[in-house]
């Protein structure tokens, strides 16, 4: 008999993931690239083009319910990038609850899905719209391939002792978005403006969650040695992450990770800790110390603030943090904290 202990909502825990991942049938010359803690995304020689290699990637949205197949798309378009790789078809499987679907609601999650791909250049390949019992609210999963030259593959795994650890943009952009939208009416009551919730509202595309700028740009110039989309679990498990998949240290300057006041505010009102928020909208990234300087001015030349946020260690798996220069315990998350919001 196997004894029953419920795991939270979010993410596998990493731990047992990995022994599952293990028993996987992952072996294959043309894998370049598989399954693990902290990989984004697949790479795959398909063996047609000696310059090409496809990244592939699944992702389903469960947080949010508005804009829905806005975050769906630039969610997996985010972990292609931070491979170095260009989007190029996607595939969503669109699951409907029963009894609260109409006509109206599919076609408005079908002109979001079209909406971005055309703006983000990808095609729609294919995928599966279903109306069912088994969901109480709309859940996008989507499968998105891509392409990145040969010679310009990152990967996660990549991070070298001594390298600084890098945060383009701030975090939790794609957190306020949902807090903003999903609990709008219970702000209006705590007596936020409606200006100041259209403002975080909008942070879903102004500064917004895609990543693909930042990532294509270092990798297109060789200047990372690894990128991470910190998405479920916060900028936190993304760090953690980022540790695991290359089997390194990190020690993080938790005072130097950029969160706007906004963010605070929003996460304070219903308890949250910004650290442990779905971070999409910002990208992680380790460079060599000599290439830190050209990576910032690359990415604010483009509009991304760029910060130093810590250091890569030789301390395998261990993420240290400071705080005021003295040694904290780094924040950990069983699950993200914005599953707090349904179930406080």
């Amino acid at each position: 008999m196997h004894s029953f202990s419920s795991l939270p909502a979010g993410k596998v825990p990493a731990p047992l993931l990995a022994r599952l991942l293990a028993d996987l049938p992952v072996d294959d010359p043309q894998l370049l690239l598989g399954p693990a803690v902290g990989a984004d995304a697949a790479v795959i020689d398909v063996g047609r083009d000696p310059e090409l290699l496809w990244v592939a990637k699944s992702d389903p949205i469960t947080f949010a319910t508005d804009e829905i197949g806005y975050y769906a798309v630039n969610v997996c378009a985010n972990d292609l990038a931070v491979t170095g790789a260009q989007p190029r078809f996607y595939l969503p499987t669109l699951l409907l609850p029963a009894g609260q679907t109409d006509a109206a609601l599919v076609e408005h999650i079908f002109h979001q899905i079209g909406a971005v791909c055309r703006q983000l250049g990808i095609v729609v390949a294919g995928g599966h719209s279903e109306i069912t019992p088994a969901v109480n609210q709309v859940v996008v999963a989507g499968t998105l391939l891509g392409e990145v030259a040969r010679t310009k593959v990152v990967a996660s795994q990549g991070a070298q002792v001594g390298d600084a650890v890098l945060l383009a943009g701030t975090i939790p952009v794609e957190g306020v978005s949902i807090i903003a939208r999903e609990m709008r009416q219970a702000l209006l009551k705590r007596g936020w403006s409606p200006a100041e919730l259209d403002q975080a509202a909008d942070y879903l595309y102004t500064p917004g969650i895609s990543v693909l700028q930042p990532a294509r740009l270092a990798a297109a110039e060789g200047l990372v040695t690894a990128m991470h989309d910190p998405t479920e679990g916060g900028i936190a498990t993304g760090l953690q992450e980022l540790a695991t998949a290359a089997n390194v240290g990190l020690t993080i300057n938790l005072d130097a990770i950029p969160i706007p006041a906004v963010a605070t505010h929003l996460c304070a009102a219903f308890d949250l800790d910004p650290l442990g928020v779905i971070a999409s909208g910002a990208l992680l990234a380790t460079a060599r110390p000599e290439a830190v300087a050209q990576l910032q001015r690359l990415w604010q030349d483009h509009g991304w603030s760029a910060t130093v946020i810590g250091q890569v260690t030789a301390d395998h798996n261990d993420v240290r943090a400071l705080r005021n220069g003295r040694p904290v315990a780094f924040p950990s998350f069983a699950a993200d904290e914005i599953t707090k919001l349904w179930n406080p």
